[in-house]
């Protein structure tokens, strides 16, 4: 087994994640969001080309996300561009075309006042960062680290439904994104000047 390599930086921020409970929301692999059920937010898993996946920690508190978030009004309905939208803001990243993998069943409608919802999930390439700034929306200052999918599941605690959503993402990656199932194990904090990953087609 190799070994997975970090700084004593990114030992010390490790050391201070805290993992959200288990929502239990059931997840939906590929299938279409029913017409009645509104969608209310987009996630995604944000591939570089070594298959490693962006993660967000706010040091504040310890948590640790995907990056995403609600569908606001300039989105126009669509999660992809909700997608993009909340990475730029979140992490000033620079992502490509995402693709459709699912999405999460919130029966109680926590992110919907109350109402039954759908929580969307994506997959993405990450193309870039910019240099990093905090949240014009929340003023969360977030570091971005890049893991394996694996490891992501565990620092955002989502146990075995959220292992099963990674897997999904990795096969879409592997034939859509062309990244290597087998990720790059060696935990990156990406620079605060940020930094290219891989380069937008012309």
């Amino acid at each position: 087994m190799q070994r997975i390599e970090y700084s004593a930086e990114i030992a010390d921020l490790l050391g201070r994640v805290r993992r959200r409970p288990v929502a239990g929301w059931p997840w939906r692999p590929g299938e279409p969001v029913p017409s009645w059920l509104s969608v209310k937010q987009s996630w995604g898993w944000l591939f570089a080309p070594d298959g490693r996946v962006l993660t967000l920690v706010n040091p504040k508190d310890g948590v640790v996300s995907l990056p995403g978030g609600s569908l606001e009004a300039e989105d126009g309905g669509d999660p992809g561009a909700a997608l993009a939208r909340e990475a730029a803001e979140e992490a000033r990243a620079v992502i490509g075309p995402a693709h459709y993998l699912g999405y999460l069943y919130d029966r109680v409608g926590s992110a919907n006042g109350g109402h039954e919802c759908a929580r969307v999930r994506m997959a993405a390439r990450l193309h870039a960062v910019g240099s990093s700034r905090p949240d014009p929306a929340s003023g969360r200052h977030y570091r971005r680290l890049l893991v394996a999918p694996g490891l992501a599941v565990e620092l955002l605690g989502w146990g075995e439904p959220g292992l099963r959503q990674a897997r999904a993402a990795v096969r879409l990656a592997v034939a859509r994104l062309g990244v290597p199932a087998a990720a790059n194990e060696v935990i990156e904090e990406l620079p605060e000047k940020g930094c290219v990953l891989s380069p937008t087609p012309e």
